[in-house]
């Protein structure tokens, strides 16, 4: 089976931006989006950078709805999508470019006697229209679908919304790879995905961040968050700020499956209570 992997484009103004990117010695390209993208998109930036001297590729690994949104609303010159575009996405102007084509494996259970499956088949199967194996030639019993290593950017969307409506980050910066990588100091290639806030306010400590682990790593991306805080609270930086400081210690991280937050209140909002009560069920997918 072949999932077709897209890249979204604003059309004006990726193709303008790339266009000019030929004639200058300076400037940055940005692209944002699917996971699935990061092996193919890096040779590409390595080749263009090389052949453009002076201009900066740039690759956040958000997951495909935050790559298409991030380009429609200006915050990248290339949205990286592994799904074609939705008919409203087509209508606010987005168009659709073929870059390659990914071959995926679809792995049944040994026991499973179901051995052969048709695309459309399974199409119907991820899209829950098939949802019992006997309609499929196999014993009566409800599929298991399972699907790694693409970050699940709308339950990301979801839990930090959730958080961040009792716990509103003052000033908010985005979290991207270098935030994530040498502010958080997490190491990316336990991550599916993520999002998340910091206040760019230096008295102020708001920070939410959510994320997606891959299959075995939560635990690794837990034990890196809870140095991070470690390190907040030790901070000789921050001793004139001593509420920043509190509020660091008690920072919480929680765990759902693959998914891992971490949130410390902000000056404004210091009450841990109500985050506490939207984490019980912020990462509950």
């Amino acid at each position: 089976m072949k999932k077709i992997l897209r890249i979204a484009l604003a059309a004006l103004l990726a193709l303008t931006v790339l266009a000019s990117c030929g004639k200058s010695n300076s400037g940055t390209v940005s692209t944002d989006g699917s996971t699935s993208m990061q092996k193919v998109i890096g040779a590409l930036g390595e080749q263009f950078q090389a052949d453009h001297k002076g201009i900066t590729f740039t690759y956040n690994p958000t997951g495909s709805g935050s790559g298409i949104t991030a380009v429609s609303e200006g915050r990248c010159d290339i949205g990286l999508s592994s799904r074609a575009l939705k008919d409203a996405e087509k209508q606010s102007g987005l168009t659709e470019t073929i870059l390659a084509l990914d071959g995926i494996a679809i792995i049944v259970n040994p026991a499973n006697p179901v051995d052969d499956l048709d695309t459309a088949t399974i199409a119907k199967i991820y899209t829950g229209e098939i949802t019992n194996w006997k309609d499929v030639g196999g014993a009566d019993g409800e599929t298991d679908i399972v699907v790694s290593d693409e970050a699940n950017t709308a339950n990301l969307d979801a839990a930090v919304a959730a958080i961040e409506a009792v716990n509103p980050i003052a000033n908010p910066r985005a979290l991207d790879d270098f935030s994530v990588e040498n502010e958080l100091m997490l190491t990316m290639d336990n991550l599916v995905g993520y999002k998340g806030d910091v206040t760019n306010d230096q008295a102020d400590c708001g920070l939410v961040f959510v994320a997606q682990a891959k299959d075995g790593k939560v635990d690794a991306v837990k034990a890196e968050l809870e140095a991070y805080k470690e390190s907040l609270s030790a901070n000789d930086l921050y001793a004139e700020f001593a509420d920043k400081v509190a509020l660091a210690k008690d920072a919480r991280i929680v765990t759902n499956g693959n998914y891992v937050a971490i949130v410390i209140a902000g000056i404004a909002n210091p009450d841990y209570a109500p985050i506490d009560t939207a984490l019980e069920t912020a990462l509950n997918f």
